[in-house]
């Protein structure tokens, strides 16, 4: 297999990077009620907001078991 360039390594951590930023506004705005869904009890969004926090975090922590590998 070969070796990613440098520039691509830093170019596909930047984006994992930006969409964790993304992935964790968007969940930490539903747990808040700040960003809520139609025709959907507050309660779902906020559960499911919940979701995506700790999905995320998961998420972390396993690209760093996988990049320390």
């Amino acid at each position: 297999m070969a070796k990613k360039k440098p520039l691509k390594k830093f170019w596909a951590f930047l984006m994992w990077l930006l969409a964790l930023l993304v992935a964790l506004a968007v969940g930490f705005g539903m747990t808040s009620g700040t960003l809520l869904i139609k025709w959907l009890p507050a309660i779902v969004t906020v559960v499911a907001g919940w979701f995506v926090v700790i999905l995320t975090l998961i998420g972390v922590i396993v690209a760093i078991i996988d990049a320390l590998k």
